[in-house]
């Protein structure tokens, strides 16, 4: 799915409609960029409304403007000796509350407006946790699927060889996302310590637990947007338990969303890929999805060939499946009108975005006018660098916990979240409004931050 036209946008508060026409003015060709700032903008004139100085100080004018952009080229040679170019971005939006935190991207479908977009989010959910990291966003056209592993090596050595000197543990620390794994992760922080002379651990998250990362970091996206739609349902006399859930994707986010969600007592009944869904009413096999996807790097089809309890349907929606919960955690936009139609007439209680921005504006729409309660992924997604944040803590004390008290640290942040979106929509009159509540309670934390440290 793509992002929408301007056109297609609600109506704003004349308060900050002339900070959208400047976005759309100074990035008219980045859609998935206008997307995610027209969101929060939507939700926060009350908050202008109640603080004036904000506005007088010209909060939103500077928050939609990145710190810094940085564009470069990244030549590597594949394994035929055939020298390839590929085009990296790191984008600094905010370190207004810390150093910048985000993820990189490896995926062909990676441009500009979706680094701005996917940065900009950033900022919100990193204040959400209160951990005290700011927002940023990076990552390459890209892909690693079907490359060698020596291949993959060279391209994160000489995409470092630039990204490098723009980093550091006390000035950005990225992390992993959509094709940046354990592998890829491996070889960057490999590169960074060879160029810099430097073993700074607390400069790269996500890292093997045997040489830095934290216990939980793998798990914490999946299992944090669990948590949340467990908190969400838990306010509402409601559990998890012997709910069928729909999961899209089939990925680390996935993965885990789904086991989180069975250790919980619901049933996750599918999984997904770009070639199409599986349904399994059994339960997903956890072990088998793994195998599948972490060892041999198969399509989901085999999946199906394998357990005799699930069936393959190519291409298609995965969302057509009745499903209790669905959490949405395969890419932005995946979740169309239709999609979110076929859910709610099948009966959906809750949603909660386990990938960053999955469903379209209208889908969003949709679930909220039909009372679904809906879970924006800037809350539901922040367990992985909520727990980015306490692998930096422990980097930073030569300390390692157990398993068992960061996912107890997890699930008392993520409570965390849900709590402060929830206050803050009822505080400006819109209860139940999770989108309105997390971006009016990461703006604050912003905000406030931003005026107290001048123009900067």
């Amino acid at each position: 799915m793509t992002a929408k036209s301007p056109a297609d946008f609600h109506p704003l508060d004349a308060a900050v409609q002339p900070v959208f026409d400047t976005v759309l003015s100074r990035s008219p060709h980045e859609p998935e960029f206008h997307q995610a700032v027209h969101e929060v903008l939507h939700s926060i004139a009350p908050v202008l409304t109640a603080h004036p100085e904000y506005v007088d100080g010209g909060i939103l004018e500077r928050l939609v403007e990145p710190e810094r952009q940085i564009l470069f080229r990244v030549p590597w040679v594949d394994d035929s000796g055939k020298l390839q170019v590929n085009r990296g971005y790191r984008i600094q939006f905010s370190s207004v509350l810390g150093p910048y935190k985000g993820g990189l991207r490896f995926h062909p479908s990676v441009n500009l407006s979706i680094i701005k977009f996917l940065g900009f989010e950033q900022i919100f959910k990193n204040a959400l946790t209160g951990q005290g990291i700011g927002g940023g966003k990076g990552g390459s056209d890209f892909n690693p699927h079907g490359r060698s592993d020596a291949e993959v090596m060279r391209f994160c050595q000489s995409f470092m060889n630039e990204l490098y000197r723009h980093l550091g543990e006390h000035t950005d620390v990225p992390a992993g996302d959509i094709g940046v794994g354990g592998r890829e992760i491996g070889y960057l922080f490999g590169q960074y310590r060879k160029v810099t002379n430097r073993h700074e651990s607390g400069m790269f998250t996500g890292k093997g637990t045997g040489w830095g990362g934290a216990q939980v970091r793998t798990e914490a996206t999946g299992y944090g947007a669990v948590f949340f739609a467990q908190e969400m349902l838990a306010v509402h006399g409601d559990s998890l338990d012997g709910k069928r859930v729909g999961i899209s994707g089939s990925g680390n986010v996935a993965i885990y969303a789904i086991q989180k969600a069975t250790q919980l007592g619901a049933v996750a009944v599918t999984a997904s890929d770009s070639s199409g869904y599986v349904v399994d009413d059994a339960g997903i096999d956890l072990d088998l999805l793994r195998q599948l996807k972490e060892v041999e790097r198969a399509r989901i089809v085999e999946y199906a060939n394998r357990r005799p309890s699930a069936r393959f349907v190519e291409g298609g929606s995965v969302w057509e499946v009745p499903v209790d919960i669905a959490v949405p955690s395969a890419t932005q936009n995946e979740v169309s009108l239709a999609d979110a139609e076929a859910l709610i007439a099948n009966g959906v209680r809750a949603v909660s975005e386990g990938a960053n921005m999955p469903c379209v504006p209208a889908a969003v729409d949709a679930f909220q006018r039909a009372g679904v309660l809906f879970a924006p992924g800037k809350a539901a997604n922040a367990g992985g660098v909520a727990t980015s944040a306490l692998e930096m803590s422990q980097n930073a004390s030569r300390q390692r916990w157990s398993f068992g008290d960061s996912e107890n640290k997890l699930r008392e942040i993520m409570s965390d979240i849900h709590s402060a979106a929830f206050d803050a929509a009822e505080r400006h009159g819109v209860a139940g409004d999770y989108v309105a509540g997390a971006n009016i309670a990461g703006f604050e934390r912003v905000a406030a931050a931003m005026l107290a440290q001048g123009v900067i």
